[in-house]
């Protein structure tokens, strides 16, 4: 078996929230490869996107599920209403609107309080509902995912819409692409996963260009995951070596230093 410390740690994130944390990575003395495993693309028309965004001060509350949804959203977004509250549900995402000036000196920001279960879920508890009744509240997101906020908004009362800010897709592979993904896998990895739908990607990928002898090789590579839920994706997976952090790169790096 490959020694820790010299096993590559690869950055599955999508290329533009890769790169800053690969460098964290390589300066804590380990290899930083970067495989994306999500591509972030921006929506084809942004009409929709820009009518929505240049009426903020309409809602009560705008919870960006990611950070690729501030990015993609502040790219229309010239200044932040003060009276309009802002939901997020990890520290990527707070951190992503510290790079528009956006942070708690000038803005309501709502987080989960619970670091060890950063989600929609936590962010539900975090809220003011007496506040957010009889008003509305806008969800910046993808194309439609998993949508837990939406119901709970509405069982209280509260209108919920939404807008698409991005699309999310898997990533195209190429020859190189094959080999570095083989080479990986035979290199006993360690994965930062951040994502349910990325791992899925991983092994759903493994198995169309490599095969079953791949896929089973891959789920003894060793999965360090931010949240509980990929957690349970990942068990559910039959990947056997799962590590779970909480939300935050610090915690991930501390992963990377801890032995298994």
């Amino acid at each position: 078996m490959a020694d820790l410390g010299s096993r590559p740690v690869v950055i599955t994130r999508p290329l533009a929230q890769a790169q800053a944390f690969a460098g964290q990575v390589a300066a804590a003395g380990r290899e930083a490869v970067i495989f994306p495993l999500l591509e972030i693309a921006p929506v084809a028309d942004t009409s929709e996107l820009q009518a929505v965004l240049s009426s903020l001060d309409q809602y009560a509350l705008v919870v960006f599920v990611s950070p690729n949804a501030i990015d993609a959203a502040f790219r229309f977004i010239p200044a932040w209403p003060n009276n309009v509250a802002i939901g997020i549900v990890g520290e990527g995402s707070r951190l992503a609107l510290q790079r528009y000036g956006v942070g708690d000196d000038n803005a309501t920001i709502h987080a989960p309080r619970n670091s060890e279960r950063m989600d929609s879920e936590e962010l539900f508890k975090a809220l003011d509902l007496d506040g957010l009744r009889g008003r509305r509240v806008l969800i910046v997101r993808g194309q439609a995912g998993r949508d837990f906020l939406t119901d709970m908004l509405r069982a209280e009362r509260i209108t919920v819409e939404h807008v698409t800010a991005y699309e999310r897709l898997e990533p195209q592979m190429d020859a190189t692409k094959i080999t570095q993904l083989r080479t990986l896998i035979d290199a006993e990895s360690e994965w930062i996963i951040t994502s349910s739908e990325a791992l899925r990607n991983l092994l759903q990928i493994t198995t169309d260009v490599l095969g079953a002898e791949c896929v089973v090789k891959l789920q003894r590579n060793k999965m360090i995951v931010s949240h509980q839920r990929i957690a349970e994706t990942a068990r559910s997976l039959a990947f056997s070596h799962v590590t779970m952090t909480g939300s935050g790169d610090e915690r991930l790096l501390a992963a990377l230093q801890s032995r298994p």
